[in-house]
């Protein structure tokens, strides 16, 4: 009742569907391959070698090195509500292949920087982006079986393994911009970005400030974190503005010119856009809205 296996064999990676039914302590998993394991339902609580124990949700994901070993704990696991998650084992080969092509032709921005996959930055919330190509690689191994299955399959884990980059670069820049600010240009840009983030950011001359010209700082921003400088300014933005509704005395106006944003009905498409609801009804959902008497 621990740990039901259900794999899936491709030609570089191998998929693997789990789900557990009764509640469980100290269950270990290991692989010879470097693997990525994404939550699709219930709770673990994940305990890797060195670091502290942490709760691990869906919308996760964790990426682990060879043989090192997961040590999981299913707290809230039964019979009726089964703790699902997948684990995608990826070949050595596959990883450096893509990992030597992104180096040959899309270098980072700084001398001396390569990409990697990293394996101190491997506790990662999905983004749409990464999200969206671990569920194709779940139907491509599931319930594919055109004789291109293999070839569909190297081209999308060619393409996980971009995002993840991606992903943990962001995350890696989100916590240590400061620090990075001095040596990094992106880490200056970063920072200049949230420290002026309500006032009017002229993303043209954000190319000027980290030293570069217009076209290359667009193109390696974007390589670098899967999206656009002007993508980025919105997301911070929109971040901000959760942060204020949740508060249940700033209405979406306040919310609105209070984040940086300078027209309330783009404001409100944008969110729709990027959460998934309107600002009140993300407001109505996170806060218990008082009485009006």
């Amino acid at each position: 009742m621990v740990e039901n296996r259900s794999a899936y064999t491709l030609d570089a990676c191998e998929l693997n569907v789990f789900e557990t039914y009764e509640a469980a302590k100290g269950v270990k998993l290991a692989f010879g391959d470097w693997v990525l394991t994404s939550m699709l339902r219930g709770k673990k609580v994940m305990h890797l070698t060195d670091k502290p124990g942490f709760d691990y949700l869906p919308g996760e994901s964790v990426i682990v090195p060879p043989h090192e070993v997961m040590q999981i704990d299913f707290p809230e696991a039964e019979k009726e509500n089964p703790t699902q998650c997948i684990a995608l084992a990826i070949s050595a080969e596959q990883i450096q292949h893509t990992v030597q092509l992104l180096n040959e032709q899309h270098a980072k921005v700084e001398e001396g920087e390569e990409w990697l996959v990293n394996d101190q930055c491997f506790h990662l919330a999905n983004n749409v982006e990464l999200a969206d190509i671990i569920n194709r690689i779940i139907r491509i191994g599931m319930h594919e079986h055109s004789r291109e299955k293999d070839i569909l399959a190297n081209l999308a884990l060619r393409e996980l393994l971009v995002r993840l980059m991606q992903t943990q670069a962001r995350q890696l820049f989100e916590h240590n911009y400061n620090t990075l600010a001095g040596s990094h240009r992106f880490g200056y840009i970063i920072q200049y970005i949230k420290e002026n983030i309500t006032s009017k950011i002229d993303v043209d001359k954000l190319s000027d400030k980290a030293c570069m010209s217009r076209a290359s700082f667009f193109r390696k921003f974007k390589e670098e974190f899967g999206f656009t400088p002007a993508d980025y300014i919105l997301k911070e933005r929109i971040r901000l503005a959760k942060t204020y509704l949740r508060n249940p005395y700033n209405s979406v106006t306040q919310a609105c010119y209070m984040a940086g944003f300078h027209n309330l009905s783009y404001f409100i498409r944008a969110f729709k856009t990027q959460v998934g609801a309107t600002p009140k009804a993300f407001q109505l959902q996170a806060v218990d809205m008082p009485k009006i008497k």
